[in-house]
């Protein structure tokens, strides 16, 4: 009866860890986007969301996050995130980052998109390269509208 309980309490407390919900880093360079199926190599414009449920998704570009989440309930989603281009690999949220879209930075998938944590460098980027600043729902508005 013992050892019932033992592997009934187990069982639970993986049950219990199991749905964490909490980004894995990006492998890149072995890691494929979700949407696009490109490996995943450029830091600078990566992206990823994680389910309410703890299951994982990554991009190679935040425009195809972006695309993804248009046929997905946004309800679902736990975590948004995408990289810092001023700070490659570093992931910030998706939601508080200031976006820019300039002819000038590349992307993986030619939209041209790149996030930044800070509203600063955003605007110091945009001086340099120009472009338009965008809010993620701003951007959100854009995509759905194109």
């Amino acid at each position: 009866m013992k050892k019932v309980h033992i592997t009934a309490f187990t069982a639970l407390l993986w049950l219990l860890f199991s749905c964490e919900v909490e980004p894995e880093q990006i492998n890149y360079g072995n890691d494929v986007c979700h949407f696009c199926k490109m490996t995943i190599v450029d830091q600078q414009h990566a992206a990823q969301y994680v389910t309410k449920k703890g299951k994982q998704f990554k991009f190679d570009a935040i425009e195809c996050m972006v695309n993804e989440l248009s046929e997905k309930e946004i309800e679902k989603i736990g975590i948004l995130l995408v990289s810092d281009y001023q700070d490659p690999g570093q992931m910030t949220s998706a939601l508080d980052a200031t976006y820019l879209i300039s002819k000038e930075i590349k992307s993986p998938m030619g939209a041209n998109l790149s996030a930044f944590e800070s509203v600063q460098i955003a605007n110091t980027t945009k001086d340099e390269s120009g472009g338009e600043l965008y809010t993620w729902i701003q951007l959100l508005q854009k995509f759905d509208a194109e």
